[in-house]
């Protein structure tokens, strides 16, 4: 009996130092490096002991958008404007001084009479030649206008606004305004002749204004105009003006000379090289009523005088000689000057029919004499194109 408890006893005291040992060996299993106890958790059933998370956590990921920077680009360099070869021509045309109506006094009405209202009369032999360029321009001797008040000149022209369908229906798109029969009706008449051109989309130009015109490449051709007792100094701000506009070429149209002369006079040669030296690139002279030589000055080509064209004020010519010239100016690359010329030289008479005038100016026949004549006269040869 003794010996059953003391068994007994040893057996719950044995049972005691398992348990013990147990916990001490759970005990070191939840220690952490730090020496920190963990406290376990527990589910729904408690018969079962859950550690801590034990996920490491390596790097932090932000789920927002970040939009991404709009790169900046690289300015493109504009290329430079190039003109292919065909595209450096620019082609003028020029004639000397045309009068398209009679003198407003005379009750002999032959102009009119001749033309009879048709608009294509008297440029029906050269209206291929002014349409076939980039521009043509002409002295236009003659005020537009309706009034009636006027000087006293010997003769006295005024043409009816209507007639300046004659230019524009035959590819006329500019003329010289400065002229010594521009103030026959007064500076009312000037006024009127102006209004008159812009209505019709004709260019002038005189020594108060220049003129653009822009051709279908969009080279700028720049037109002054001067009469005979203007210097060139006095249209150097039109010049400069022109030059600040754009304006590549510059034609100066010059109304100057003595009548009835076949050479240059002083003056004219004065006024024409001081054009020359102020940048103009053409100078063409009318006024005469005759031919006169073409000089090339400082590689710039000047006609002193191309002398009548249509002139409704004769009624019969003592010298019908007159001229049509084309010339091509050549332009750089980038079409900013011209670096070189080339005329055509056409001879022409002021009428169809001789002895008269019948106000249609005609071409001389090739390698005549009358074309001999007139090429001799402006002292050209077609070899010196």
């Amino acid at each position: 009996m003794k010996d059953s408890v003391i068994s007994g006893r040893f057996n719950k005291l044995l049972s005691l130092i398992l348990v013990f040992v147990m916990s001490a060996s759970i005990a070191a299993c939840n220690k952490t490096d730090t020496g920190e106890t963990t406290v376990p958790t527990t589910t729904g059933n408690t018969d079962v002991e859950q550690s801590a998370a034990t996920t490491m956590v390596l790097e932090t990921v932000s789920t927002e958008i970040t939009s991404t920077p709009t790169p900046t680009s690289t300015p493109t360099p504009t290329p430079t404007p190039y003109l292919a070869p065909e595209d450096r021509k620019v082609t003028v045309t020029f004639t000397g001084d045309c009068t398209l109506t009679q003198d407003y006094r005379s009750g002999n009405k032959k102009f009119d009479a001749t033309v009879k209202g048709n608009k294509n009369y008297c440029f029906k032999n050269c209206a291929d030649i002014f349409k076939s360029d980039d521009l043509t321009l002409i002295n236009l001797e003659n005020p537009v206008t309706k009034q009636t008040t006027h000087k006293n000149n010997t003769y006295i022209f005024r043409m009816k606004p209507e007639d300046l369908e004659m230019l524009t229906a035959n590819g006329i798109e500019a003329v010289n305004i400065a002229n010594n029969h521009m103030m026959d009706f007064w500076e009312a008449g000037v006024k009127d002749t102006r209004k008159n051109l812009d209505e019709k989309g004709i260019l002038w130009s005189d020594e108060t204004k220049g003129a653009i015109f822009t051709t279908s490449k969009g080279i700028k051709i720049g037109m002054v105009g001067l009469g005979n007792d203007t210097g060139a100094n006095k249209v150097k701000g039109i010049i400069e003006e022109l030059r600040s506009q754009g304006a590549v070429i510059i034609i100066a149209s010059c109304h100057f000379g003595s009548e009835g002369a076949y050479e240059p006079n002083a003056w004219q040669k004065k006024v024409a090289h001081g054009l020359i030296d102020l940048g103009v690139d053409i100078v063409v002279g009318h006024h005469p009523h005759r031919l006169q030589p073409i000089e090339k000055y400082n590689g710039h080509y000047i006609f002193y005088s191309l002398s009548n064209f249509c002139f409704g004020g004769n009624y019969s010519l003592t010298d019908p000689d007159s001229v049509i010239i084309q010339c091509d100016f050549i332009m750089d690359g980038d079409g900013s000057k011209c670096v070189d010329y080339k005329l055509r030289v056409f001879p022409y008479s002021q009428t169809s029919t001789r002895p008269g005038n019948d106000f249609c100016p005609k071409p001389y026949a090739w390698e005549s004499s009358d074309y001999f004549r007139v090429m001799g006269r402006l002292k050209w040869a077609q070899g010196d194109e």
